[in-house]
């Protein structure tokens, strides 16, 4: 994420939250601090040994709890890529999101994005009996470390 959307997403995430009648500030300022400045989603875990090498003492539990909170607000989005652990990052306002390619052998998530699938998910959506309010592409394979070089 760009500085300024970061900014701009940490700015409405805590009007969000104050609007809500919750404080914005210690672990759930941490955390949202954090996925400001991430490209990709991020693990409970992956976000608590973040915070901790940075020296700010948050329980992983107040992680967890402020995690629910800003995704039952629809500040956060939970993502399962079938790693076993979930993943959040920012829901931006304007909608703009990315997609996730997932390394099968070593577990590396990557964001992608893709004009021209956004299109295709656009017109499919128009074609289906369901009211589509948001979609998640996960793409697996194997990352560019774990491929064996090709002569």
């Amino acid at each position: 994420m760009d500085a300024a959307t970061s900014e701009g997403w940490v700015e409405h995430t805590t009007e969000a939250l104050r609007t809500a009648g919750h404080r914005p500030g210690g672990a759930r300022l941490a955390v949202v601090e954090l996925l400001a400045e991430q490209e990709c989603c991020l693990s409970a875990q992956e976000i608590h040994d973040r915070l901790r090498e940075r020296d700010r003492r948050v329980g992983v539990a107040s992680v967890y709890r402020a995690l629910e909170l800003l995704t039952a607000l629809r500040l956060v989005t939970r993502l399962e890529v079938g790693d076993g652990a979930a993943r959040y990052e920012p829901l931006l306002p304007g909608g703009h999101h990315h997609h996730h390619l997932v390394c099968d052998r070593c577990g590396k998530v990557d964001a992608f994005e893709d004009h021209a699938l956004e299109d295709a998910l656009t017109a499919l959506a128009g074609k289906v009996a369901y009211d589509v309010g948001a979609h998640d592409v996960v793409l697996r394979g194997a990352c560019p470390d774990c491929t064996p070089a090709r002569d």
